[in-house]
């Protein structure tokens, strides 16, 4: 091999292994603690100790606080009935008329019965003031009078049962029958709610009843709008259902036109307590996924793996890696290495 080629090829070999050296040295240098250097002037907080909420998540119902089933009391054909579904209406609006001719001739016939008792009544009562007619004969005629009266009324209240009108004002829910159909006494014609008043209807475990108390206030999450409000305890069960161990609760929700009867709604119930260990959220360090604090002892700086949990605006939960009443530190920790010398500021 040439010389000058031989003397090339050395000079790059010897170029590689001085930047190797470098390279080693350099590394060395910054790997090297300080703990011998300047301590550190930092602030630390002491690991706490806390309570913190823990619920248990339940599915609840929105439903009106008032509502009715309206149904038919007499048995007729339905000839009117102005509402739709979904039609809002006032109290003493007309939901359903009813038509049957027997009621009406039964009040025509109670209207004659009565009309005639009262004028028996009164020409007995003038034929005693002649002493034409005797006493009990009066007496007779106005017990007469007080039946009719009694018959005239059931007739009218009968006949009133034609007209089937709101007894709260709301919003029709359901409407099971329309103009033309056969109804019968006790048939639901319709369902009627009063959607300004609204509450959630929950089934409690039995484990978790002696949390709850009337006036309560419980957070309701409604997914389906998204909606997150306050619903305040107003009705426990004072018995427990043996088949479900479960008892029925109510909460009072402010009113919100998103909110419809029917929806499904989630609740929040307190569960058991639960501690845990918490420190200001600046003490945390993070690089990529490990999760890491400053510990102070024995006036150095020690580094320690933590895995943390839920966390606010100021602090963290620390679920593993420290114990209550250790010192982490809570500034200057990137000028910090493990076993570096510190200096605590009041």
């Amino acid at each position: 091999m040439p010389l000058h080629q031989l003397l090339t090829k050395q000079s790059f070999i010897s170029g590689v292994l001085w930047l190797w050296l470098l390279v080693i040295f350099t590394a060395g240098v910054e790997a090297a603690p300080r703990g011998a250097g300047a301590a550190v002037q930092v602030r630390i907080a002491t690991v706490d100790r806390k309570e913190i909420p823990h619920f248990t998540v339940v599915t609840g119902t929105v439903q009106a606080a008032e509502q009715a089933a309206i149904a038919a009391k007499i048995s007729g054909t339905v000839v009117t009935m102005p509402v739709q579904l979904g039609s809002r209406v006032k109290k003493g609006d007309l939901l359903a008329k009813i038509h049957a001719e027997e009621l009406t001739a039964r009040l025509h016939q109670a209207e004659a019965t009565l009309a005639q008792t009262r004028r028996i009544l009164k020409r007995e009562q003038t034929l005693l003031q002649k002493h034409a007619t005797t006493p009990e004969s009066a007496k007779t005629a106005a017990e007469q009078t007080a039946i009719a009266q009694a018959g005239y009324d059931e007739a009218r209240a009968m006949a009133g049962y034609t007209r089937i009108t709101a007894p709260f004002a709301g919003v029709v829910a359901r409407k099971l029958l329309t103009s033309g159909d056969l109804t019968t006494p006790g048939a639901v014609l319709l369902h009627l709610e009063n959607d300004q008043s609204l509450q959630i209807e929950v089934m409690i475990s039995e484990r978790l009843l002696h949390t709850i108390h009337p006036g309560d206030e419980l957070t309701v999450l409604v997914e389906t709008i998204p909606l997150t409000t306050t619903g305040i305890v107003i009705e426990i069960a004072p018995a427990v259902d043996p088949r479900s161990r479960s008892a029925v609760i109510k909460l009072a929700v402010p009113s919100n036109t998103a909110l419809r009867s029917g929806q499904l709604s989630r609740v929040l119930v307190p569960d058991h307590e639960k501690y845990s260990l918490f420190v200001p959220k600046s003490a945390l360090i993070q690089s990529g996924q490990m999760e890491t604090v400053f510990v102070v002892a024995d006036g150095q700086a020690r580094l320690r793996i933590v895995r943390s949990g839920t966390q606010d605006d100021a602090m963290v939960e620390i679920l593993a890696g420290l114990t209550r009443g250790e010192k982490v530190v809570t500034t200057s920790s990137s000028r910090l290495v493990d076993g570096q010398a510190v200096q605590v500021q009041p």
